[in-house]
């Protein structure tokens, strides 16, 4: 168990030589921190929107790892997995735009014919993307009083990273696969964001799980964070959070993705049942990276703030393990 300092007024990732702040090292409810990252080389900004619905999931992700660019659109048919998948690897991150306040601002990435443009509001996000075969329009709504969980996982001085974990919000819209129009409606979808700033060590591996349905919702992740007295683990009840400051146990099997996922903790006991594995490979030399995100329900519980088990049965979204030299 972790002893996490909570954050509750805005503050500086960044000292002003470009070291780690000290008074930023805690969690939030929401984005307090400003990502005043300095220098070149090892700076890793990124926003990755997931989108579940009955009948899709949609993944985007634009990033600037300072010498490159990496940014993807994705869509899973749930019925037929049938997968789209687009990438685009711009050298030096040209054209890519990252605010530094989470929900604050425009995110925009260009490259091999995928456009990617992200406005942030105080009540909510819209998000338009376009690629070969592949389009998304949505809206993010950000309802009154809703929490996310902020997390700055202090490595060292020169090395940290700052995320925020937004689960459970509703989206509506539209997705568009080779044309054919699929209605998005805030009934029965859900959008996550993975926003990250960071000054990241060379090679670096994590795990990463997000659930999300009616009124729960569930973020926990691993190995990333082992050792470094930070957590980014906590349980959503109708958009608020309950932090868990647990570093959890991760098992599964890397011979057989598809096979169920175990994640337990003192206040976590979480099966993942997957229904489909994404493979996610690149290797540009100095860069390479290998994510296996599986998609799939959940079923446990988790312990919120008073000691209540709440039941996870029957949340959608996903599980993976990812393994960067970036």
């Amino acid at each position: 168990m972790t002893h996490e300092n909570e954050i509750t007024e805005p503050v500086d990732l960044c000292l002003a030589g470009g070291r780690l702040n000290p008074a930023a090292v805690g969690w939030s409810r929401g984005p307090l921190h400003r990502a005043n990252l300095r220098g070149w080389g090892r700076n890793k900004r990124w926003e990755y929107w997931g989108v579940v619905t009955p009948t899709h999931i949609v993944g985007l992700v634009a990033s600037s790892l300072d010498y490159a660019g990496v940014h993807s659109l994705y869509a899973l048919d749930r019925a037929t997995k049938a997968e789209i998948d687009r990438n685009a690897v711009v050298p030096f991150a040209q054209d890519a735009l990252f605010p530094p306040v989470s929900g604050a601002g425009a995110v925009r990435a260009r490259g091999g014919g995928l456009s990617i443009d992200i406005d942030q509001a105080p009540s909510g996000t819209t998000i338009r993307a376009t690629a070969p075969g592949l389009e998304v329009d949505l809206v993010v709504p950000l309802p009154a009083g809703h929490e996310s969980l902020g997390v700055v996982v202090p490595w060292s001085t020169r090395r940290f990273q700052y995320t925020v974990k937004d689960l459970g919000r509703p989206v509506r819209g539209t997705l568009r696969v080779d044309g054919v129009a699929h209605p998005i409606a805030e009934a029965d979808s859900f959008a996550v964001l993975d926003h990250g700033r960071g000054k990241w060590p060379y090679a670096i591996r994590w795990n990463w799980a997000a659930g999300s349905g009616p009124g729960r919702a569930i973020q926990l992740g691993g190995r990333w964070t082992d050792g470094t007295g930070s957590t980014e683990n906590g349980l959503f009840l109708d958009g608020r959070l309950h932090k868990i400051g647990d570093e959890l146990r991760w098992e599964y099997d890397r011979t057989d993705w598809l096979r169920p996922w175990r994640i337990s903790g003192a206040r976590v006991g979480v099966e993942f049942h997957p229904f489909h594995e994404r493979i996610a490979r690149t290797n540009l030399g100095v860069l390479a990276n290998e994510t296996h995100q599986c998609f799939g329900h959940f079923t446990g519980w988790a312990a919120a703030d008073d000691g209540e088990r709440v039941d996870l049965d029957g949340l959608v979204g996903w599980a993976e393990e990812a393994r960067n030299r970036w």
